[in-house]
């Protein structure tokens, strides 16, 4: 008991208690705030890449250049979807990669008739989105809708959580969908 209470009364190791049990809440504090600013920083890049993109569809450099690949056999080996993707990881920043990046080319004849809602995200057995994008690039005139999805590992600290979808891969792995879309004409070309 004796030793209880000069332990109760020392207030040599005071500061260092006092940390101890603030440190837990700064520390949380300091990474969920460097994670926003990460996530804040790739979704601009991921605006800038579908600004990149877009205006290569809306200039008509995407309809002309992009006609597929065909090899000695004349078998596609290469579609323009995947050369349009090709482009856009490109674009990307070397931080981001493009593993978790899906591009959405739509078009109409009116602005009312592109579909700009969020897709419903499906997943495989194995935790892969096995939704189906579509590569639309319209011709002169025409409303483009370029979107891009990137999915952003997130941590949730404290209860802390930003995420929008978890498990792809089945790893718990928590994750925010990030979307830049841009919307416009496409010139005559």
């Amino acid at each position: 008991m004796a030793l209880w209470r000069r332990l109760a009364h020392s207030t040599e190791a005071g500061t260092a208690i006092e940390f101890a049990i603030i440190a837990p809440v700064l520390f949380a504090l300091v990474l969920s705030t460097l994670q926003l600013v990460l996530v804040f920083l790739a979704q601009a890049a991921l605006e800038t890449a579908c600004e990149g993109s877009a205006r290569y569809v809306l200039t008509g450099q995407a309809q002309t250049n992009f006609q597929g690949v065909y090899n000695a056999q004349n078998q596609l080996i290469t579609t323009p979807q995947q050369q349009f993707y090709n482009y856009v990881c490109a674009q990307m920043p070397s931080f981001m990669g493009c593993g978790y990046m899906f591009a959405d080319v739509s078009s109409g004849s009116s602005y009312s008739t592109v579909n700009l809602a969020e897709p419903t995200w499906t997943f495989d057995s194995n935790g892969n989105v096995n939704n189906t994008f579509n590569y639309n690039p319209g011709t002169q005139g025409a409303i483009v809708v370029v979107r891009l999805y990137y999915f952003w590992p997130v941590i949730s600290l404290l209860g802390f959580n930003i995420t929008s979808v978890t498990d792809v891969n089945q790893n718990n792995t928590m994750y925010d969908v990030l979307i830049a879309t841009s919307v416009a004409k496409t010139e005559g070309y």
